[in-house]
């Protein structure tokens, strides 16, 4: 791939997988890389591993995944499982042209990713996930297991009923991005680490929601990694699309579950890496720990965890050159 190319940023086109449109940016020539975001961001999360990758010779493909960006939103919610999604990603694979390739994602885009290298470790030949281990099915459905009180109550389960989080969200998306992308980084203030906040992060009041009425994006601090042109960025996609698309992915974690069973107790067998923040807000969730010291027995060709001291939930955006570096260095070893 001529420098040239290289340093002219990503290319933008829309191709046709699993019955939608899917909009992705690439960069580079060489073994293929598909990097899956999650919420709520866009392939611009990205921005900095598709130029890394492709200046070390890999073809790096950062799609919008279903109903975010400029690929296709469903109506139907059950148009979100993890079924859907890593459909989309073997339908990426076909409409590029390959056979194989090496899959990475954040956050929501983590689970898509290892899901992907389980059900088809003939198609995908490595797997990394950010922020979010593998985590295997447990016995009963997720949203029964999940933090709930009297004035409050998990993210997860406020995200379920279609319009509420949408209307919270969708009030001033600038706020919502730029609260979100502030305070689950590794700038934000330290949440409560007593034992009786132990599984209890991101709890929200039934009375204020997700974003709290009264307060001005010009009073939230941007962190040092992160721009207003970059929050614009995602702001700008979000206002036109809404969260709907994004939200649907959480309203089908009991579905997934359900159709998940014939999977039970399986591992990922193919090459896996795995990274995280040691700040990371998931690394806090009740359970969390057990799954990671447990890590190798799901995936047993783990190659390395890497934590990443003072870094946050945005992993490959708050600490691009460690991410990247940890991402080419196993890419290489395969």
């Amino acid at each position: 791939m001529a420098t040239s190319a290289i340093l002219a940023g990503p290319t933008h086109r829309t191709v046709e997988t699993n019955g939608i449109r899917m909009h992705v940016a690439e960069q580079g020539e060489g073994p293929l890389v598909l990097l899956c975001h999650g919420f709520p961001e866009s392939w611009y999360s990205w921005r900095h591993q598709l130029a890394a990758l492709a200046a070390a010779g890999f073809h790096a493909v950062a799609p919008d995944m279903r109903g975010y960006g400029r690929t296709d939103r469903p109506e139907a919610i059950d148009q979100y499982t993890l079924l859907h999604l890593v459909g989309d990603m073997v339908g990426l694979l076909d409409a590029l042209g390959a056979e194989t390739a090496v899959i990475a994602g954040h956050d929501w885009g983590a689970p898509v990713a290892w899901h992907a290298a389980l059900l088809r470790p003939d198609r995908f030949r490595g797997v990394i996930g950010l922020s979010v281990p593998y985590l295997p099915r447990g016995q009963v459905h997720p949203t029964r297991t999940v933090p709930e009180a009297d004035d409050a109550l998990f993210y997860q389960r406020y995200f379920q009923a279609p319009g509420v989080a949408e209307a919270n969200l969708e009030r001033d998306v600038h706020l919502t991005l730029k609260l979100s992308l502030f305070n689950a980084s590794g700038d934000a203030p330290i949440p409560d680490a007593s034992p009786a906040a132990e599984g209890h992060v991101l709890m929200i009041p039934r009375d204020r929601g997700f974003v709290p009425a009264g307060i001005g994006a010009e009073t939230i601090p941007l962190p040092p990694w992160l721009t207003e042109a970059d929050v614009d960025v995602y702001a700008g996609e979000f206002a036109r699309t809404g969260f709907r698309g994004g939200l649907n992915w959480y309203r089908n974690i009991d579905r997934n579950w359900d159709l998940l069973a014939p999977f039970e107790d399986a591992r990922v067998t193919v090459p896996a890496l795995f990274i995280a923040g040691d700040r990371d807000v998931v690394l806090a969730f009740r359970g969390i720990g057990a799954v990671l010291s447990n890590l190798s027995a799901a995936v047993p060709r783990l190659r390395e965890t890497v934590i990443l001291a003072g870094c946050g939930h945005w992993t490959q955006q708050e600490r691009p050159e460690e991410v990247s570096a940890a991402m080419i260095g196993f890419l290489r070893q395969l």
